[in-house]
């Protein structure tokens, strides 16, 4: 079930809210955990008994780890917990990638490849098995204790507002919401905006200009000229954004409304003036577990610069693999890899001589050309394209007929880089985290209602598409 479709927002999500604020205080978790199960079970009933049984196991090996004095059986029973987790993700998500590389190469040394059935890979399975990783280390560290109830543990890895593409919601830090939480219905009409701001990043932008996304990566990339390279990128750089920063906005807004606090996923991240700091930015919540779990457990920056280089590099060869099972996405991985090496080799003083606009525009560019390695998977195909964009074709730009993309697509590049300037963070912060007061609250509401019209109103006429990060 997608946020975005007719089938939650007319259907699901009422039935949902009438039933939650209905019921006694006692049993909101249990309805929402119902709901979460069909929410999933919905996209994909194969694999909701799988999660479950996986669910199950990971609480009873936990309360194992946290009820055992011995240092040994606690490590043996964390040990094994993380394995399940990363066991799953690694058959479900890799199988397909390690068979067929395996193929190709007995192919070239005559030998005959072997028949393998294909893995249909879960929704949301990167995620979740994360989330479930955090709650065993943050209970192995003693930074919270286990949950008492196998509800409530279940229901903090499959909450159906961020169950498919996150946010990666750390166990200590929401553990103590799912116990004890009260009602703010101010904040609880904020994540309403909030989720209303989301549906349209994701209906009136990322999906229209998407749309033409594909018709112009679809043709032959060989001959495309430099400009209509440089349109279809830079497109697909602000669908990305949109698409999947709506889907954090609609995460964190249903949240919100059931009291709630998901962290932050995004911040203006093309507003960086290096790659460093675009990664403190974009997908804020991947890259804090990654820092929490894997960097610094590596060492991080406390040893050797070569030492500290390599747990960069391995870091984002990790982070591009757990993108996708394919080497486009390895290759992304060493791709930001190289950057934020190079920015701690010097890059970062030169971009500190230039100043905050020029270090901006350059840091767009670096990222919009490796956008080309997430969005292509054939990699000859996706240097083909790198060298189109390059390549000084000044060739009249293929002609868009749709001056709807043309016009949405300023108004995203204007929304990404608003916060710039000074209005545009005064915009922000009263859309995001002004308490209003009643008569703002009757605007903005208003105006959620109109924006929640047009979007229903799109959705009827042109369908919706899935969110870009459901593939991973």
């Amino acid at each position: 079930m997608v946020f975005s479709s007719n089938i939650f927002l007319i259907f699901f999500l009422p039935v949902f809210l009438i039933c939650y604020f209905a019921c006694p205080k006692r049993w909101k978790n249990i309805i929402l955990l119902l709901f979460s199960i069909g929410f999933y079970a919905y996209g994909a009933p194969t694999f909701v008994f799988l999660l479950l049984g996986s669910i199950v196991i990971n609480f009873y090996l936990v309360k194992l780890m946290y009820n055992s004095e011995n240092q040994s059986k606690r490590k043996i029973f964390s040990g094994l917990a993380i394995l399940l987790s990363l066991g799953l993700l690694a058959y479900f998500k890799y199988a397909n990638f390690f068979v067929d590389n395996l193929n190709a190469l007995l192919a070239s040394f005559g030998v005959q490849p072997f028949e393998f059935a294909k893995v249909l890979l879960p929704i949301g399975i990167s995620f979740f098995t994360f989330q479930s990783i955090t709650y065993v280390v943050d209970i192995y560290r003693g930074d919270h204790p286990p949950m008492e109830r196998l509800t409530d543990y279940m229901l903090y890895i499959i909450m159906f507002p961020q169950l498919i593409a996150g946010p990666i919601v750390r166990y200590c830090d929401i553990a103590d919401e799912i116990r004890h939480r009260e009602q703010n219905w101010s904040e609880s009409l904020q994540g309403l905006y909030r989720f209303v701001i989301g549906l349209s990043k994701k209906v009136l932008i990322a999906d229209v200009i998407g749309h033409q996304v594909d018709m112009l990566l679809s043709g032959d990339l060989a001959t495309m000229n430099t400009g209509t390279a440089w349109i279809a990128i830079i497109a697909y750089t602000m669908q990305l954004y949109f698409d999947f920063s709506g889907y954090s906005d609609m995460a964190i807004g249903l949240g919100k409304i059931m009291g709630f606090h998901f962290p932050e996923n995004f911040d203006n991240p093309y507003n960086s003036a290096s790659v460093s700091e675009f990664w403190r930015r974009w997908h804020i919540t991947l890259g804090t577990f990654m820092r929490n779990y894997l960097y610094i457990p590596l060492g991080g920056n406390r040893c050797s610069k070569p030492r500290m280089y390599f747990n960069l590099w391995v870091v984002f060869l990790l982070s591009g693999l757990w993108h996708g099972a394919s080497w486009n996405f390895v290759l992304w991985g060493a791709y930001h890899g190289f950057w934020l090496v190079l920015e701690r080799l010097g890059l970062n003083k030169f971009y500190d001589r230039i100043g905050k606009i020029p270090s901006v525009v350059i840091t767009f560019i670096i990222v919009t050309v490796g956008w080309v390695l997430f969005r292509i998977e054939n990699i000859p195909t996706a240097f083909t394209f790198i060298s189109r964009l390059f390549a000084f074709d000044f060739q009249p730009v293929v002609p868009i007929s749709s001056l709807y993309f043309y016009t949405t697509l300023i108004v995203a590049l204007l929304f990404a880089f608003i916060t710039l300037f000074p209005f545009g963070k005064k915009l922000q912060n009263f859309v995001f985290y002004t308490d209003f007061s009643k008569k703002q609250h009757l605007a903005v509401w208003f105006s959620s209602v109109l924006m929640l019209i047009v979007c229903l109103g799109t959705l009827n006429a042109i369908g919706f598409s899935p969110f870009i990060y459901f593939r991973f």
